[in-house]
Parts: structure tokens; sequence; C-alpha cells
């Protein structure tokens, strides 16, 4: 059976329980700063598609909860998915978060070990240059602001450094995210977060 073609461009965003830097972002081989790893990535798609299915303006957020040692597995997580999708629309984001089309998340999926039920959910997305903001009313809320770089007026960025779901330049922030919901509580404060922008297909 042909796998169906999709692509996605756009930002991610992510906060961690972890100071900065988290030692997993470098590798999942590193073990984490606390006693388990709790954080999120949450995307903003600008541009995307699955076949035949515009996943165009649409947002995502993974909230997850980790062993110390990422790469250990044995990953909780769960999705939120603007209520804005359609069937359509979201049967192509499950699909491809869950790892089922190929591409990068077809490698974190090998992680996971419970993967809770999905929520569609009202969300407010907010980019304002430095300052990233996601919210879902009562369950997830979550900022980053960047870090100046040396010169107080660019930011300060990460590049060259293997990542498969970020771009090729991550800009480093600090983030605090407070999420209620089932038994993934996360609270944090001012901890490791970054951004970039990212493009995923699964061509070979």
């Amino acid at each position: 059976m042909t796998e169906t073609p999709w692509r996605a461009k756009g930002l991610l965003f992510e906060n961690c329980s972890c100071q900065l830097i988290c030692p997993a972002h470098v590798s999942f081989k590193q073990y984490c700063q606390n006693d388990r790893c709790r954080g999120h990535w949450s995307m903003h798609i600008t541009e995307g598609r699955y076949g035949e299915v515009s996943l165009d303006g649409l947002n995502i957020v993974v909230a997850f909860d980790s062993p110390v040692q990422m790469y250990s597995g044995n990953w909780t997580q769960v999705f939120y998915v603007d209520e804005r999708a359609d069937a359509a629309q979201r049967q192509a984001l499950e699909t491809i978060f869950r790892g089922q089309a190929g591409g990068p998340w077809q490698t974190l999926a090998g992680f996971v070990s419970k993967q809770l039920d999905t929520r569609y959910v009202p969300m407010t997305f907010e980019d304002a240059g430095r300052l990233k903001r996601l919210t879902i009313p009562e369950v997830f809320d979550t900022t980053i602001q960047a870090i100046r770089g040396s010169d107080n007026t660019s930011e300060a960025v990460l590049s060259n450094l293997h990542n498969v779901i970020h771009g090729p330049v991550h800009v480093l922030a600090r983030g605090t995210t407070d999420h209620t919901d089932g038994p993934l509580d996360i609270h944090n404060e001012k901890t490791h977060g970054l951004y970039s922008d990212f493009s995923w297909d699964n061509a070979a």
C-alpha cells in the first residue's frame, strides 16, 4: 500500500521541567535534571497537507511525561488538537503524530508506551516575536520568552544540533506552563524553553 504523502511547516515551541538547557534536547540518552521530564511540544502549522487534506493554520499540543532518561522509553503523552479541524484534518493529524505516516514523529512514537485519548479543544495561539503563547481554556497555558544574546539585541541560539523535529536553528528561551488535565499535571516556571521553524515530510 502506498504511503500518503504529507508535509508541514510552521512554528514549534517547547517547555519542560529541566533548567536551561534540557540535556535531553541534546540527546535522549542524556539524563534530565529531575525525577522525570514533564513538558510539551506546541505547534502552529502555517502550511501543511496530508494527501489532499489541508492542514494550514491548525494547532496541536503534545504534552508528555517521561522517565529521567527519555531514551529508555515508557513515555506517557496526550494530544490536544485544534477544535477547528474537521474530521479529515483530525484523522490526518492523528496519523502523523502517532508516527503512522513516516517522518520525524515515527521516531518519537517509538518511545511512547501510553497514549491517552486525544482532546479536541479550543486553542488560542500567539506569536509576538520573542514571546510565544498557547492557551486551552481551563486546561493548558504556556508562555515562552526568548533569551537575548550577548549583543543584547538578537536571540541566543543553538545551531548544528541534530534534532528530528526542530528546525536547524533553535532559539533559547525560558518557559512557564500550567497543565491540569488527567494524569499529566505539568507546572513549570521559568524552565527550559526554545522554539524553531520546522519543516517535516515523509519523503524518503
